[in-house]
């Protein structure tokens, strides 16, 4: 059992550290429960950010985690709009911006990522925009509707997941849309080329233009405002608003400042984490976006920043923090919502690491499953406008056992049978 004199804190506003300190109540503990978080708005889910919220077909409102009065119900105590300055393991102590000094007695590190910046003159300009935080969506929402009632021309940096998902946002308010992308198709280090291409002719299909093999080198504006991009291949896109999606960087300033071990950039970065989630610090743990977990069924060390990483790590390390025994071995899992397509994607196979992909379906209609696949064993499923397939996918990565290629591709053979 936990004292109920104990202090636990939870840096970070986000998903995971919403639902670790929803499931230390849950899971009884009734010491003191204090939620730090630097933005002023309640803790929300990012997702909507570049889908529902963004196309207006969900409210503002529908985006958080719970309603504003469930943090006092619960007696969480929040510090909104508080950044964390400091960590201090020897006193087990952190300092907020305010000067405030809390002791804890178990600490989360839930403090996710931040947009990477663009480094090409014109940055400074006033359309130029990110998309992380809610003010980013609540920003980029009236920028879109005002470029497509104006027939105004939208540049991407990237054609990553978020990239995408804007894009196909964009044009639903009528905007015009090119991405620049230095890979030779989008989402190329997540999917390869095998399917990589199929995004790019859905969005083509939808009026968007791509430029692949390029990189942006200047934003060229006139009385502060943004008038076109200029590519390293010499080429000048017009432009009213340019959206930098070229990925996102693990916040790591106080576990580094503090001495916690580290993973190398190089490896992706974050803080590094056991399989229970816990740093270097026995009394410190981290989830979310920031934690690069050793994950004991894929034995390697993977730092995912997706949703369900958040929903479930998140109440991984509060258990954790209890005392319980933790294994926190969740199959990476995605989700995508791009015009009529809707996908998820279960596992992790980037470039490199596979010999095969085997598709099930008809790719031309946009409905099948693709795997890939290495030495026979399934590493990842992406399924696309087929639904209710996660788990017998999951089971087949999680069993590491050698398929046929060809009753994987055979849709009259149920997945299930091959597990």
């Amino acid at each position: 059992m936990v004292d109920a004199d104990q202090t636990f804190v939870i840096v970070g506003g986000g998903l995971a550290g919403a639902k670790a300190a929803e499931t230390l109540r849950s899971e009884g503990f009734n010491g003191r429960v204090i939620l730090i978080g630097d933005e002023r708005d309640h803790p929300y889910e990012r997702p909507p950010l570049s889908k529902g919220y963004l196309t207006g077909a969900k409210e503002r409102d529908s985006v958080f985690v719970h309603e504003a009065a469930w943090y006092a119900a619960h007696d969480i105590e929040l510090h909104l709009g508080q950044a964390v300055t400091a960590v201090d393991r020897e006193a087990r102590t952190v300092r907020l911006g305010d000067g405030t000094v809390i002791r804890y007695d178990k600490l989360l590190l839930a403090t996710g990522a931040e947009p990477r910046r663009l480094d090409v003159p014109g940055t400074e300009l006033a359309g130029v925009h990110h998309l992380r935080r809610l003010a980013h969506a609540d920003r980029l929402r009236q920028v879109l509707a005002a470029l497509g009632r104006d027939n105004g021309h939208l540049v991407i940096a990237g054609a990553g997941w978020i990239g995408l998902e804007v894009a196909a946002a964009a044009r639903g308010y009528g905007a015009e849309v090119t991405v620049v992308e230095y890979e030779p198709t989008p989402l190329h280090r997540v999917l390869g080329p095998e399917l990589g291409q199929l995004f790019a002719d859905l969005h083509s299909d939808h009026g968007v233009r791509f430029h692949f093999g390029v990189k942006l080198t200047e934003i060229v504006g006139q009385d502060g405002m943004v008038l076109a991009v200029r590519t390293d291949d010499g080429e000048e896109h017009p432009a009213h608003a340019v959206l930098a999606a070229i990925g996102a960087a693990p916040r790591t300033a106080l576990a580094e400042n503090s001495g916690l071990a580290l993973v190398d950039r190089a490896d992706g970065g974050g803080i590094a984490v056991d399989e229970s989630l816990r740093t270097s610090d026995p009394d410190i743990y981290a989830a979310g976006d920031v934690a690069a977990a050793h994950h004991p069924s894929l034995h390697t060390r993977l730092r995912v920043e997706h949703w369900a990483n958040a929903l479930n790590g998140g109440p991984a390390a509060a258990r954790a923090m209890l005392g319980q025994l933790v294994s926190y071995d969740r199959v990476p899992y995605f989700f995508s919502d791009q015009y009529e397509l809707g996908m998820e994607y279960s596992g992790w196979a980037p470039p490199g690491t596979y010999d095969q992909v085997v598709v099930r379906g008809d790719t031309g209609k946009r409905e099948f499953i693709a795997f890939w696949l290495k030495e026979g064993r399934v590493l990842a499923g992406m399924n696309v406008n087929v639904w209710d397939v996660t788990e017998p996918i999951q089971q087949l990565i999680r069993s590491r056992a050698a398929v046929d290629p060809e009753a994987l591709a055979d849709p009259s053979v149920p997945l299930e049978n091959l597990i």
